[in-house]
């Protein structure tokens, strides 16, 4: 017995030596992209370029060691050089005007608009997880895994997500690529934004429509939503196939991160009806790679059951559902889940993913491409029997009131609080 615990003691202390090997090897919390064709940035000109070469973040280099505790993720995708555009805010699309400085916990962002009100968000590439590193990974000096973590992400991701969600009748935000150099028009924001590579994006609210939907009235966030629909005098029929569209898309795309701050709607005016269409945002997520001995062992089913790497086995998680599907879904029938599954599945053809994956530099195709076709395909042609599963799983929850990450603020009157379309029913019966 002495010698079990004697061995158990040594390949705990081993272990330990190990991740703190590991995690040692980076010691930055925050990095932003490399750029690769440029000597000297205090001495360039970028407006004589139309094009600059970076690599998107140069931080999640690593060694054998740290690949096998902390995984091999993203890390080449992050570190290989891209060309892409230079921009500059006062001739982008005919001049562009900074709003005001946005973004959430891990990406800087900035609002702009351009001379007709139509509104763009520019998304950083590099992300500071600093404000999401806990206290006590602090004091033990864990912080790496949560900095490392990133490189879980494909930087890349979101241009593939918005070809494949062209192929299947989805909204995005048309995600752009760019470089965006230090520049008199960025004014204050400079030092911070300066020299960085973003996604040039449309914003998911605001007064114009910049969406392929007729009739649109304005586009708003999910805070918005639920205060108009809050006005009995105005109620707002949801897209409920639209939405479930768009959510099986997700469990194809393998995005776990989709709370309700990540939706746009847009309203529609027909006949005095009022109709909320969503358009998913942020995508970050999609194709999360989270591999390695560390990573996998925080993020379990146990601990974080919502957080699924997309290149495993498991097509579909209980954990997936979340408390806004759970809001907005629970009013829907299994023939609608399993008509836009059907729908997803004749759309998604083999042709049309590979066609997606041209929006990629070959390099980058080359890394990561063939492992994340295969598993689209796999994941698209088991996507009716995943629609009855996430149908079933929505209707087992218990009925009870629920509070939308990001939209605590709002208060909900009567049976709003327990599904989005509750007052409405009622009134039917």
């Amino acid at each position: 017995m002495r010698k079990i615990l004697f061995f158990l003691v040594v390949i705990l202390i081993v272990f330990i030596a190990m991740v703190y090997l590991s995690l040692f090897e980076t010691k930055k919390t925050f990095a932003t992209c490399k750029i690769l064709s440029v000597d000297d940035i205090t001495r360039t000109d970028f407006k004589e370029f139309d094009s600059v070469t970076v690599a998107a973040n140069l931080l999640y280099e690593a060694s054998f060691l740290k690949e096998i505790m902390q995984g091999e993720q993203y890390r080449d995708a992050w570190s290989t050089p891209v060309t892409v555009p230079i921009v500059f805010l006062d001739t982008l699309k005919g001049g562009m005007r900074i709003v005001k400085e946005g973004g959430g916990n891990q990406t800087h962002s900035i609002k702009i608009a351009d001379s007709k009100g139509v509104l763009y968000t520019l998304r950083s590439l590099s992300k500071n997880p600093e404000p999401l590193i806990p206290e006590i990974a602090e004091d033990l000096h864990l912080e790496n895994i949560v900095v490392d973590g990133v490189s879980a992400q494909h930087p890349y991701a979101a241009l593939l997500v918005a070809q494949l969600a062209d192929a299947v009748d989805v909204l995005h935000t048309q995600p752009q690529l760019v470089f965006v150099p230090e520049q008199e028009a960025l004014g204050d924001y400079n030092k911070k934004y300066g020299n960085r590579l973003y996604y040039l994006e449309y914003e998911s609210e605001g007064p114009v429509n910049w969406t392929r939907l007729t009739n649109v009235k304005e586009l708003i966030d999910t805070d918005d939503l639920l205060e108009l629909q809050n006005k009995k005098e105005v109620p707002v029929i949801l897209n409920k196939n639209a939405l479930i569209r768009a959510r099986l898309f997700d469990n194809i795309i393998g995005d776990w991160d989709r709370h309700a701050k990540q939706w746009g709607w847009a309203i529609q005016e027909h006949n005095g009806i009022s109709t909320a269409t969503p358009i998913p945002t942020d995508r970050d997520n999609a194709f999360f790679k989270g591999d390695g001995i560390i990573p996998t062992l925080i993020t379990n089913d146990s601990f974080h059951p919502e957080v699924q790497s997309f290149d495993s086995e498991k097509v579909f998680d209980e954990g997936l559902v979340s408390k806004f599907d759970i809001y907005f879904l629970r009013n829907t029938t299994l023939a609608q889940f399993t008509d836009e599954a059907q729908q997803l599945s004749q759309l998604l053809t083999n042709e049309a993913i590979d066609n997606a994956f041209k929006i990629w530099p070959a390099t980058i195709d080359s890394l990561d491409g063939k492992m994340l076709r295969d598993q689209i395909k796999h994941r698209r042609n088991n996507i009716v029997n995943t629609a009855a599963q996430f149908y079933k799983t929505i209707q087992a929850q218990p009925k009870e009131e629920l509070t939308l990450k990001g939209c605590e603020d709002v208060p909900l009157e009567g049976l709003m609080r327990y599904c989005f379309d509750c007052n409405q029913l009622l009134e039917k019966l």
